[in-house]
């Protein structure tokens, strides 16, 4: 049985997390245009109200999904850095592995239907370039040649050309790629 509105009112964050939960399932399923206040208070069981003393508009509610969603990556990089033997290129290794196969940023994830919306829109394009800017810079020391900028700017196309040709599986030839592109982090000058 659901939990009634008296209950999910003393549930805040659970009520948060819902919604954003539900919007990144719908962006998977739809796009970035199914993203309505409609569909996904009605997929996470609140009244439009609801949502909106959560998120304060559509686009509110679709920051809080990218910032969101940009957490999750940072977890997982986080912990693919702290699990990396070798300090040198970890960023980047975290990176390429994030894009392609990781569960937050990899090519079938939510991020797939919202990242193609930061090049049109300015408050999630300065999301994506502070978050970008600060990782850069905390892994300066590690990851600040040019030749692991181009690793990371390799992976960014690959996964661009991956997620706007509709593939729904990583091919020999992309793996390859990511094969190419660790190891290229391990060659530092």
């Amino acid at each position: 049985m659901p939990p009634s509105a008296y209950t999910r009112a003393k549930q805040p964050e659970q009520v948060r997390r819902a919604l954003l939960d539900c919007a990144a399932a719908i962006a998977m399923d739809h796009g970035v245009a199914g993203v309505t206040v409609q569909a996904v208070a009605a997929a996470a069981g609140v009244t439009k109200g609801g949502l909106f003393h959560h998120f304060g508009s559509k686009q509110a509610l679709i920051e809080g999904l990218f910032a969101d969603l940009l957490a999750r990556v940072d977890a997982e990089i986080d912990a693919a850095i702290e699990s990396d033997s070798r300090p040198g290129g970890s960023f980047t290794r975290a990176y390429v592995n994030a894009v392609f196969t990781g569960k937050a940023f990899g090519f079938a994830t939510p991020w797939a239907a919202l990242s193609m919306v930061v090049v049109t829109d300015p408050p999630l394009r300065r999301l994506w370039n502070d978050w970008i800017k600060a990782r850069l810079k905390r892994h300066r020391t590690t990851d600040g040649t040019p030749e692991l900028h181009v690793v990371r700017l390799a992976a960014d196309g690959a996964w661009l050309s991956y997620v706007t040709t509709g593939q729904t599986r990583m091919s020999a030839e992309l793996r390859a790629v990511h094969d190419r592109l660790i190891a290229q982090t391990h060659r530092r000058a």
